[in-house]
């Protein structure tokens, strides 16, 4: 039986937002020869790309109480991260490789080469440079396997320190990061033999913060009266509209220009991704209603999505049920190319 609409609306949101905030995007450029990776990004070709958006909190509505950008460049064998982090106290502890690092304060990269959700990298590094890099079967939401032991072969990555690392008698200003990451790897979950030139892939930053305890000159996450730790601050560049980061279809757009960094170059989210943001509504709306009545919609009256609205465009989406679940497919109004979500939350484009 059908519950009120109060309470298909909580489980909505807790399945993600009910719409897609359009995600930021960037163009990263084609340089000619590798870079030095030392964390501080004195090359001229990164003097001359942009910075990023200051990262935002990562529901998309708080400005963080401490500013990170991040630029990003590319060349036929690597793909370039440089972040600053502004921080008064620079602290870390983990000095183990593929540890927990959201424990100390951190940077973070998530990479959907094809943007289907599924087979997506995350990496995290602290200001110790110690790195955890995974990969990730499925989101968090699916049951899938995370596959720890993945690790990047190649990856090079560097601290610069504005400041003193894990001392408190004074006050720093900030850290930032470099890092290099092969094509060769990353291009594994890619679908492509390619690098993705002039084209783009999904991909998000978040940093996590900690508020901090000192017992003497060591520094630790703060806990509150009842010894528990408090919560911590999520800040990304694109943001989720809830905290997870583990929902790829709110990820920023990345577009690997082969322009040299000294041409300006526009890039515009394509019309059919509306397709896509709009799919993953009906995702999450299936997700919702297994919730409460333990099985999945059998019409798109029942998801309120028997027709939507692109552009003044009225699109009707088919709604297939199977013996393992359901798909939904659409037929884009602005080429001819068909789109399908199924149970699991995996994208495709069908031609």
């Amino acid at each position: 039986m059908i519950k009120t609409a109060l309470s298909i609306f909580l489980l909505l949101i807790s399945y993600g937002s009910f719409a897609q905030v359009k995600p930021r995007s960037y163009v990263t450029h084609h340089i000619d020869a590798p870079l030095t990776i030392d964390g501080k990004a004195e090359e001229e070709v990164w003097e001359a790309a942009p910075f990023s958006e200051s990262f935002i909190d990562i529901e998309g509505v708080k400005i963080p109480k401490y500013d990170t950008r991040v630029k990003m460049l590319w060349d036929d064998e690597n793909l370039y991260f440089y972040a600053e982090l502004k921080e008064p106290h620079i602290w870390a502890t983990l000095k183990q490789r593929d540890t927990v690092i959201f424990y100390n304060n951190d940077f973070e990269i998530f990479i959907d080469p094809d943007g289907d959700t599924h087979n997506y990298y995350e990496f995290e590094m602290n200001a110790l440079n110690t790195v955890w890099d995974l990969l990730l079967v499925k989101p968090y939401r699916e049951s899938a396997p995370v596959v720890d032991s993945w690790d990047i072969q190649g990856l090079q990555t560097a601290v610069s320190i504005n400041g003193t690392l894990n001392d408190p008698t004074d006050t720093d200003k900030s850290w930032s990061v470099e890092i290099a990451m092969p094509w060769e790897v990353l291009k594994e979950a890619s679908g492509s033999n390619d690098v993705p030139a002039d084209s783009f892939w999904r991909i998000n930053f978040s940093r996590v913060n900690w508020d901090h305890d000192l017992d003497g000159s060591t520094y630790s996450r703060k806990k509150d009266a009842s010894g528990k730790f408090l919560p911590e601050y999520n800040w990304v560049w694109s943001p989720q509209g809830v905290i997870n980061m583990h929902e790829p279809e709110h990820w920023g757009y990345v577009y690997f220009s082969t322009k040299p960094v000294s041409e300006e170059v526009a890039f515009t989210i394509p019309q059919d991704e509306q397709i896509r943001w709009k799919l993953y509504e009906f995702y999450r709306a299936q997700k919702a209603y297994f919730s409460e009545n333990k099985t999945w919609a059998t019409s798109l009256d029942a998801l309120k999505a028997e027709t939507f609205q692109l552009e003044n465009k009225t699109i009707t989406p088919v709604l297939e049920n199977h013996t393992y679940g359901w798909s939904i497919t659409v037929e884009s109004p602005f080429s001819d190319a068909v789109y399908r979500i199924q149970e699991d939350g995996k994208y495709s484009k069908l031609n």
